[in-house]
């Protein structure tokens, strides 16, 4: 399914490739997945640098729009190590190989992996991921981004009944880990895990008093999932 790798192209760290290479874009979104075509053409009319920074924006502060797979699942549990490892296996098992760059359960890989398998073996694999998929699509929805018709396209894909719109509307009461108060929080919580490492215990015990309340996304149970 050469749409998925399309689909994880777009959801990457936009590369001016995408815009050098416009026309097959387009031609390839017309033959498979018409429906994003409005979209793909508001990317390509945006300047490079511009949709740099929204994609930094929506993707890189904060955990709620992760595109980390496992993020949404096990955070910073030990399951998420295991979970890698069992993905990595996957990976070369297809013949994927990965280089250093990004960790396996980045979704463009994921996607990238998917492409490589029969229709309907890719199709599961999104099954699979679909409430991670759905989620992260409703908060991208709920912060008025485009970027959740490509979420969407992929819970399509995977003949999901999920959608972003219905989860937008559970997330819609949810506090944003995007601002600047809380992305200030969660670095002085890791200056202070640095100190606790030295010993200061009261210090790390009196930040932990005090970020009590701090904004964490909500995740998901995907026990008798395919990737957990």
């Amino acid at each position: 399914m050469t749409i998925l790798k399309l689909i994880g192209l777009l959801l990457e760290y936009p590369d001016d490739a995408i815009w050098q290479h416009q026309d097959e874009v387009i031609d390839l979104a017309t033959e498979q997945q018409p429906a994003l075509l409005p979209f793909i053409r508001r990317y390509l009319a945006t300047p490079p640098l511009e949709m740099q920074a929204d994609w930094c924006a929506l993707f890189e502060r904060g955990r709620a729009t992760s595109l980390l797979l496992f993020e949404h699942v096990h955070a910073e549990s030990r399951d998420r190590g295991q979970a890698m490892v069992d993905l990595l296996a996957q990976y070369e098992q297809a013949g994927l190989a990965l280089n250093c760059r990004e960790l396996p359960d980045y979704l463009p890989l994921y996607l990238e992996y998917l492409s490589l398998l029969d229709e309907r073996a890719a199709q599961q694999g999104l099954l699979d991921v679909a409430p991670i998929l759905a989620l992260v699509g409703g908060r991208l929805r709920e912060r008025d981004s485009d970027f959740h018709q490509l979420f969407d396209a992929l819970l399509s894909l995977s003949e999901s009944p999920l959608r972003s719109e219905s989860m937008a509307q559970q997330v819609a009461g949810e506090a944003r880990d995007d601002t600047p108060a809380a992305l200030d929080a969660v670095w002085e919580e890791e200056q202070v895990k640095f100190m606790a490492d030295k010993g200061c215990d009261a210090a790390a015990q009196q930040h932990q008093q005090r970020f009590r309340d701090a904004v964490s996304p909500q995740y998901l149970d995907l026990s008798g999932q395919g990737v957990r």
